[in-house]
């Protein structure tokens, strides 16, 4: 059920709150009438992800900057959204995926997500958001197209990936605008969710060089005391960016071949106090386990 609210909202945070809203319906109904709990929850779930999503347009119209999901680490001892083994499933919560749902429509996102994700039924999909078949068919055809759901998933190997960030973190380090260059793509593309609450670019960093200049920059004013750590998040290799005070920013970069096409910075507190909560779960940044 964590996994549905997760996808359909995108931020932690309010995927527990709907499963709270969830028990508590849950609770009053007689059990013995409901034929299915799995259908009757993942029915009641939906529904509350439904008018939640509803909301939530309003409330990103003002939101500061950028918004981005919020990230959840993922493999070894972290099961909060349940085994990724399949690629299926690792790409239905990746930062990106996640990111591109923004695009759809409430009843959109929850065909995508149900049919996607979980695997259920044309039919199925429309039961649990009360509409036709032919409708939820037609739902989950619009989203696809709108997401680009059909373009061919391209695995990362991860010691390529880390071999890649660790020279891209030592170019940046080192201040090295022109080592750092040369692994940005011409029209590479960085992206911060402060929520106001930090500092961090509003809009989106576009370009080799203004990109260069501005992760050095911040490197420079902000990066005191900040380490950074490898781990996974929303099933893909993440940095986690770790200060004093616990997790500052968990940060997903692309590559395409040898190039960075994209970077997203997950930086507002308030979606990084999940992150927090984990890390305390398997023993702190030692527990990352790469």
């Amino acid at each position: 059920m964590f996994g549905i609210a997760y996808r359909m909202l995108g931020l932690a945070v309010e995927a527990d709150e709907v499963l709270q809203d969830a028990w508590l319906r849950w609770q009053s109904v007689d059990h013995r009438s409901v034929k299915e709990p799995g259908a009757f929850l993942a029915k009641t779930v939906t529904n509350l992800c439904l008018n939640q999503l509803t909301s939530a347009r309003a409330r990103r119209e003002t939101y500061v900057g950028e918004w981005l999901p919020e990230p959840i680490l993922t493999g070894g001892k972290l099961d909060d959204l349940g085994p990724l083994d399949e690629v299926a499933q690792r790409e239905s919560v990746s930062f990106a995926l996640l990111t591109l749902l923004e695009k759809l429509t409430p009843a959109e996102r929850a065909a995508y997500v149900l049919r996607e994700a979980f695997a259920y039924s044309h039919r199925e999909v429309a039961e649990l958001i009360g509409t036709t078949e032919a409708n939820a068919r037609q739902l989950h055809s619009r989203a696809r197209k709108r997401v680009g759901a059909d373009r061919e998933s391209r695995p990362v190997d991860p010691g390529q990936w880390r071999a890649l960030v660790e020279r891209f973190l030592a170019a940046a380090q080192l201040g090295d605008i022109g080592g750092l260059e040369t692994m940005l793509a011409a029209e590479v593309v960085s992206r911060a969710d402060s929520g106001g609450k930090v500092n961090a670019a509003r809009n989106p960093v576009i370009g080799r060089d203004r990109v260069a200049r501005y992760l050095i920059g911040v490197l420079e004013r902000f990066g005191a005391g900040i380490l950074p750590y490898f781990g996974h998040a929303n099933g893909a290799p993440a940095i986690v960016a770790v200060g004093p005070d616990g997790v500052r920013a968990v940060v997903f970069l692309t590559f395409d071949g040898d190039e960075l096409t994209s970077l997203e910075l997950a930086m507002n507190p308030d979606k990084l106090s999940r992150v927090d909560e984990q890390l305390s779960r398997i023993g702190g940044v030692s527990g990352l386990g790469w």
